[in-house]
C-alpha cells in the first residue's frame, strides 16, 4: 500500500474549498448503536446490578454473579503497582508526578479559592468555589492498555478535591492490565469496577446496588460509550465527546525531516480518520518530509494503519511565510499543534485555538501524551474554538456569594423593581420593594 498525502498550497485558487475538504469529519450517527445504547441504558436504570452483571456476562465473557464482583479492591491495585518491573514503575510514578505538579499549580493560578469584596455600601459579593463530590472516569480496556488515561483524569479530579473517584474498566475474559491497576493506585482513585461499555456509563450516571452515582463522567470509549455519555449528559455532567486524534505542525524547514515524519505517524498511528497536517513556507522542506515518510513507513508496525490516515485524512500545506502559517493553524484549530521553528513564542503568540501548543524541535507532541504535566484530553474536530484541555476546573463548580447590606438593598431594590415591574413579573418587584425604607 502506497502513501498518498495530499499536497496543497495557498496560492490555489480554490485552496479554501481544498482545505474545507480536509477538514471535512461528520460522526454519522449509527441508529443501530443509539438503539442499544437507548436499551442498555434503560435495562441498568431500572434493573441495577442484574442488568450490568448480565451485560458483563455476555460482552466480556466473564463469570460473574455478584456486584461484589465487579470491585477490584485497593489492595489489589497496590500491589499491581508493587509488582512492575523498577523501570516500569518509576516511569509511571514520574509521569504521575509531573502530571500532578502541573495541575496543583493550575489550581493556584485558576481562581480555585474564590473571591470576595466589599461594595462602599457594605454589600459583600464573591465566588464560592467547592469540587464536586464524585467523579467516574472511564478507562478503556481489552487489548489496549491505557494508564496515561487514568493519571491524566483522576489527577486532576484528585488534586480539585473530589473525594470519590470511581473507575471502571472492562477486563474481557477476565485480563486485568496491571499497569492501569498501578496507575489507579498512584492517581487517588478509590474504588475501581471491572465493567465497560454504555452498561459502566449507566452504572455510573444512575447508580445500581453496587456501582455509586457520580456528579460527572470523564474519560474516552468506543462509539457506544460515546453515545452513552449524549444520553445520560443531564442526569450526569461529561467532559467531551472527542472525536478523532489530530496533530497540525508548522514547520520552518529548520526541523530533521524525519523528526517531523515521526509526529505525524504519531497521531495517524490511532486510526484511520485520525488527522495528520504538516504546514511549511518552505516547498522544498516539505518534499524532504514526504521522503522520510515514504522511507520511515515501512518500518512501522502499525504502517497500514497509518497510510490509511494519512492518505484518506493527511495533508501537506506550502504558505507563504510563518504569518500565513499560523492563520491556518488558527482556523483549523488542531488539538495538537507543534510549532517546531526557530523562536518557537514569537509564532504561537499569534495562536487562538489549539487545545495543546508544543513549542520547539525537541518537544514533540509524544511526550505531552505522557509525561509532561500538563492534560492530554483535548478539544478536538475544531472545538479548540471554544473548548479548553481537561483540568482542575472540569472538577469543581462556583456558586456565587451575594450578601446585601440594609444600605445596599436601598439603591439595589429600586433598580430591581424597576426592572421587574419592566419585565411583568409583580412578585419580583414587590420581594425587593418591602426592603425599600419608605
Amino acid at each position: 500500500m502506497t502513501v498518498q498525502i495530499r499536497k496543497l498550497s495557498t496560492t490555489q485558487p480554490d485552496f479554501q474549498k481544498q482545505l474545507t475538504n480536509v477538514l471535512a469529519f461528520e460522526e454519522k450517527e449509527d441508529e443501530s448503536i443509539n438503539t442499544v445504547v437507548a436499551n442498555v441504558l434503560a435495562d441498568v436504570k431500572n434493573n441495577g446490578d442484574k442488568a450490568v452483571l448480565e451485560y458483563t456476562r455476555r460482552f466480556d465473557r466473564l463469570s460473574v454473579s455478584t456486584g461484589a464482583e465487579l470491585e477490584i479492591p485497593e489492595a489489589e491495585c497496590e500491589a499491581a503497582l508493587a509488582s512492575l518491573a523498577p523501570e516500569r514503575r518509576l516511569a509511571l510514578q514520574a509521569a504521575a508526578n509531573r502530571v500532578r505538579k502541573y495541575h496543583e499549580r493550575q489550581k493556584l493560578s485558576c481562581g480555585s479559592d474564590g473571591f470576595t469584596f466589599t461594595d462602599e455600601d457594605g454589600t459583600s459579593l464573591g465566588q464560592k468555589v467547592t469540587p464536586l463530590d464524585s467523579v467516574g472516569i472511564y478507562v478503556p480496556g481489552g487489548k489496549a492498555a491505557y494508564p496515561s488515561s487514568v493519571l491524566m483524569n483522576a489527577i486532576p479530579a484528585n488534586v480539585a478535591g473530589v473525594s470519590e473517584i470511581v473507575m471502571v474498566v472492562p477486563t474481557p475474559d477476565g485480563a486485568r492490565n496491571e499497569l492501569v491497576l498501578a496507575a489507579a493506585a498512584l492517581s487517588g482513585v478509590t474504588r475501581v469496577f471491572t465493567v465497560g461499555g454504555a452498561q459502566a456509563v449507566g452504572a455510573l450516571a444512575y447508580g445500581t446496588e453496587t456501582i455509586p452515582s457520580v456528579d460527572k463522567i470523564v474519560g474516552p470509549g468506543n462509539a457506544y460509550v460515546a453515545a452513552a455519555k449524549r444520553r445520560v449528559f443531564g442526569t450526569v455532567g461529561i467532559d467531551m465527546i472527542a472525536g478523532p486524534s489530530e496533530i497540525l505542525v508548522i514547520c520552518d524547514g529548520t526541523t530533521d525531516p524525519d523528526w517531523v515524519a515521526m509526529d505525524l505517524f504519531s497521531q495517524a498511528e490511532h486510526d484511520e480518520m485520525a488527522q495528520s497536517i504538516l504546514i511549511s513556507p518552505d516547498a522544498a522542506y516539505l518534499d524532504r518530509v514526504d521522503a522520510s515518510i515514504r522511507k520511515l513507513l515501512p518500518t512501522m508496525s502499525r504502517r497500514e494503519i497509518i497510510t490509511k490516515s494519512l492518505s484518506s485524512r493527511g495533508a501537506m500545506i506550502h504558505v507563504q511565510n510563518m504569518e500565513e502559517a499560523c492563520e491556518i493553524a488558527n482556523r483549523i484549530a488542531p488539538e495538537h499543534l507543534e510549532i517546531s521553528a526557530e523562536n518557537p513564542q514569537h509564532w504561537a503568540n499569534l495562536i487562538r485555538h489549539a487545545g495543546s501548543i508544543f513549542l520547539g524541535r525537541f518537544t514533540s507532541e509524544a511526550l505531552g501524551d505522557y509525561c509532561a504535566g500538563p492534560n492530554h484530553v483535548l478539544p478536538t474536530s475544531r472545538t479548540a474554538r471554544f473548548s479548553s484541555p481537561l483540568g482542575v476546573y472540569d472538577f469543581q463548580k462556583r456558586s456565587s456569594l451575594i450578601c446585601v447590606s440594609e444600605k445596599g438593598a436601598q439603591t439595589l431594590g429600586e433598580i430591581a423593581v424597576e426592572l421587574a415591574t419592566g419585565e411583568g413579573l409583580e412578585a419580583h418587584a414587590r420581594s425587593a420593594g418591602l426592603r425599600l425604607q419608605k
